[in-house]
Parts: C-alpha cells; sequence; structure tokens
C-alpha cells in the first residue's frame, strides 16, 4: 500500500511543471513578462529585486577640459509582492494510482485555466488603469470606435512613448465595432472563405481580453469572510469612500512602463496516510504575485473606458 501511494505521488508530481505552461498559454498579458528577465531573486519568497537606473542630461561640451562629469546609478530596489493567494483541495483516495493521478492533472489544470489566470489578468490590467498616464470614457459605436483610438495613439506619441512594441488590448465588443466600422477591410482572397479576424492594428499588437478581466478596479475575495467563500475576485461596487470597477472598452500598453511577476510555488502533495482531515490527497498552491507600473513610464498606459468610475452617491 506504501508502494502504491509512493508510485501515485510520483505520477502525481509529472503533472507539476505543465501548470507552469497551462498558466503562461492562459494568460492575455503574457507579452508584458518580457522585463522580468531584469529581474533579480530576493531573500525573500515574497519579494523580487527590481533594478533602477538613474542618469544626468548633456552639458556643454568644453574644447579644453572635454566632457562635463556625469553621475549614473544602478540600483536594486526590493519590490514585494501584495498578492499572496493559495488555495488547498482534496480528492478522495483512489483504488489505484491513475485515477488519483488524472484526477489531480484535470483539477489543477482546471483551478489554472478558470481561477487564477483570470484573477492575475484583471489584477494586472486593474493596477495598469490605476496609473494610467491618459484616460477616457465613452460608448463606444461603430463610428467612433477607430477616432477613439487614434486620439489615445496620438496621445502616446505626443508624450514620446515607442511606437515599437505597443499593445493594444480590446474588449470582444470593440473588437467587434472595429470589424464594423466602414474604414476597415480586409484583402479577400479569391477561393477562400472571408476573414474578417486582424492581429495588428496600425503595426499594434490586438489582444482580445474577456469582459471579465477587463475592469477598471476590482476587488479579491479572501475565502473566509461571509459572502467571499467562493474566494476569486469580483468587479469593485461603488460605495460612498470607493470608486466602483468599470468595464474597459480598450487599453494600450507598451511593456516597457509594466513589470507584472508571478511566482507559482510547487503544489504540496500529501497522501492519506499523513492526511488526517480526511482519507484523500491533499494538493496546497501558493501564488506570489503582482504588478509594478513604472512612476517615470505612466505614459506608456492609455486607457479607454465605457464611463468614469463613480462613488456610489446614494
Amino acid at each position: 500500500r506504501d508502494e502504491e501511494m509512493a508510485n501515485t505521488i510520483n505520477l502525481i508530481t509529472k503533472y507539476v511543471p505543465l501548470l507552469d505552461e497551462v498558466y503562461k498559454k492562459g494568460l492575455v498579458t503574457a507579452d508584458l513578462e518580457g522585463n522580468s528577465a531584469l529581474v533579480r531573486e530576493s531573500m525573500q519568497a515574497n519579494a523580487v529585486l527590481v533594478p533602477k537606473i538613474t542618469t544626468q542630461g548633456l552639458a556643454d561640451y568644453d574644447k579644453s577640459t572635454g566632457f562635463v562629469a556625469g553621475d549614473a546609478n544602478l540600483t536594486w530596489e526590493t519590490h514585494t509582492f501584495s498578492q499572496d493567494r493559495g488555495r488547498g483541495f482534496s480528492i478522495d483516495n483512489a483504488d489505484n494510482m491513475e485515477t488519483a493521478g488524472v484526477a489531480f492533472g484535470a483539477l489543477s489544470s482546471d483551478f489554472i485555466s478558470t481561477k487564477v489566470v483570470p484573477e492575475t489578468d484583471a489584477y494586472r490590467f486593474a493596477q495598469m488603469y490605476a496609473s494610467a498616464g491618459a484616460e477616457a470614457y465613452a460608448t463606444l459605436t461603430k463610428t467612433t470606435v477607430e477616432a477613439a483610438i487614434d486620439t489615445a495613439i496620438a496621445t502616446l506619441d505626443d508624450k514620446n512613448v515607442p511606437e515599437e512594441g505597443r499593445i493594444l488590448y480590446v474588449s470582444a465588443d470593440v473588437y467587434a465595432l472595429i470589424k464594423q466600422s466602414t474604414n476597415f477591410s480586409r484583402d479577400l482572397v479569391p477561393g477562400q472563405s472571408p476573414n474578417r479576424n486582424f492581429g495588428t492594428y496600425d503595426n499594434m499588437k490586438v489582444v482580445k481580453v474577456p469582459s471579465t478581466r477587463f475592469y477598471s478596479s476590482i476587488t479579491l475575495q479572501d475565502g473566509t469572510t461571509s459572502g467571499q467563500e467562493a474566494g476569486g475576485y469580483v468587479k469593485t461596487v461603488a460605495t460612498a469612500t470607493v470608486k466602483g470597477g468599470e468595464a474597459i472598452n480598450f487599453m494600450i500598453v507598451h511593456p516597457s512602463a509594466v513589470l507584472p511577476i508571478t511566482k507559482i510555488n510547487t503544489p504540496r502533495v500529501f497522501d492519506p496516510s499523513i492526511n488526517q482531515d480526511a482519507d484523500a490527497y491533499k494538493f496546497q498552491l501558493r501564488l506570489y504575485h503582482d504588478c509594478f507600473v513604472f512612476d517615470n513610464k505612466v505614459d506608456g498606459i492609455y486607457a479607454h473606458l465605457a464611463a468614469e468610475p463613480a462613488v456610489d452617491a446614494g
């Protein structure tokens, strides 16, 4: 029996490396993680070290003395993750190791793709909106959507945000409005079915975002408070002191403006022989993550909302 449990644990363990792939493939904000290559590990599990470079501007060159000495500093700042989330699950003891392994693979994959990934994306968009250098509000139509995006592009251009690398995140509704615009056209290939889908817009990569991940503000549920047992997140409800979450129409982001980082701790697996709560395999997953917006790069984020967030006046 002990050998069977050991074999089951080994079988379950083989799924662990696959979870990171499930996570990365599901994120619509995965393209923003390029800056993470600059990050160093901290001695703390819930923190990372991020480089900050400061330099001085140009000075007059003197033909006699040459260059004016300047300062260039590279410091490593500690950034602590504000999000420390986790869950534990149990699967009843199986008659054979294959059943437990398959069950764990299905459970963990479903949990990450339907719960962890959407929450991570939603948190990142809310964080980026909170620091956006410019924003606008309007109910868009097929006749106004292009002008709204043009205004956003012009705003970023005027603030010297690099054109190369910009990402246009759009809701499914806005994506459809662009296709319905009278100015939108696609080249039709003879003999092939018409295809109006598009992956770029004015040289920006286009990423469609599910509406349930695209809010200006979200509220994370702790999993224990009455009414929050389901965990996860919800769109922030307006109160007398807190602005409510609004649907985001689109957001243009330059990756250099943000630093989203995630640490998924290796899931812990306990077999039934040591699980004191039930005759079941117990699985626990802990997630540290955050989305840091650089204070000197906020102009690289432009957000367009369906309505201006407001407090509840009632």
